[in-house]
């Protein structure tokens, strides 16, 4: 009993150590976020007399951070909804049905994972070009959707080739389509795996800066990652303006992973789905 309490204390100590050391940066730039630079600068690690939400506001609406946010906000969310559609109707195809050329299929498909994006920028800058989709939300969404297909096909297609192939004939009995057995069947069943690939692809595309500073032009047109440095070289003195800044740019992701963290921890730990 006594080394089974040694041990839990130990890991328990490593968990705690880890959480601090992750969730630290985070806290701090969440409570300078509510502080004034003059507040930080009297004491750097103390917690907020009172709590400034008006910086809130401030960064907001005084500093073209609304235009970055929603540009970011709408090329993420589409692009994630066509990857989610798209890619676990590729990832259905592959895992239910057996063609010549299957596993070849989705060894290239994979094999695209591995190459660096930067090798390919060139190539997309001439396409977007000459289809008129540079300087474009949907051009940029199209390059999106093209770079995390492939993990999100991988990582679906390893779920779906775990269901039970009874439900689909049951299914088939009952006289479903394929389209149906994909939208009652794959699709309910496989919402963790799905809700997975919704939180990777969305801190993905919402963090990305090389295709979007090569793709965007227009300032109105910007997405938050390219609206952040322009944000700290207007405030580059103002520390607690800067932390409010990031953190309006971490929020979200943060409400995407709660929403979605249940899911994702059933898919994570989902051995065979009964």
């Amino acid at each position: 009993m006594g080394q089974q309490v040694l041990v839990r204390t130990a890991l328990l100590s490593v968990l705690a150590i880890y959480t601090a050391f992750a969730a630290g940066p985070f806290a701090w730039v969440a409570i300078m976020s509510l502080r004034t630079t003059s507040e930080i600068t009297a004491d750097p690690y103390a917690l907020p007399d009172q709590f400034h939400w008006w910086k809130y506001g401030e960064a907001w609406f005084n500093s073209n951070y609304e235009t970055y946010f929603w540009n970011s906000t709408i090329v993420t969310v589409i692009s994630v909804a066509i990857l989610s559609i798209c890619g676990a109707m590729a990832a259905h195809c592959l895992a239910r049905y057996r063609f010549p050329g299957n596993r070849l299929v989705f060894f290239l498909i994979f094999s695209t994972i591995i190459l660096p994006p930067q090798i390919t920028i060139i190539g997309i800058f001439q396409l977007l070009v000459q289809y008129g989709l540079y300087n474009q939300h949907a051009g940029l969404i199209l390059v999106y959707v093209s770079m995390q297909l492939p993990l999100t096909v991988y990582i679906l297609e390893g779920f779906f080739s775990r269901l039970p192939q009874d439900l689909f004939d049951a299914a088939r009995i009952d006289g479903y389509s394929d389209f149906e057995i994909f939208w009652r069947i794959t699709l309910p069943i496989g919402l963790p795996a799905i809700a997975t690939t919704v939180i990777l692809n969305t801190i993905y595309i919402w963090n990305e800066f090389l295709f979007a500073v090569v793709l965007l032009v227009d300032d109105s047109k910007r997405t938050l990652p390219l609206g952040i440095p322009r944000f700290m070289g207007d405030h580059l003195d103002d520390t607690g303006m800067l932390a409010t800044g990031l953190m309006i740019a971490v929020i979200p992701i943060i409400v995407v992973y709660v929403f979605f963290s249940e899911k994702v921890i059933q898919g994570m730990t989902a051995g065979a789905v009964k």
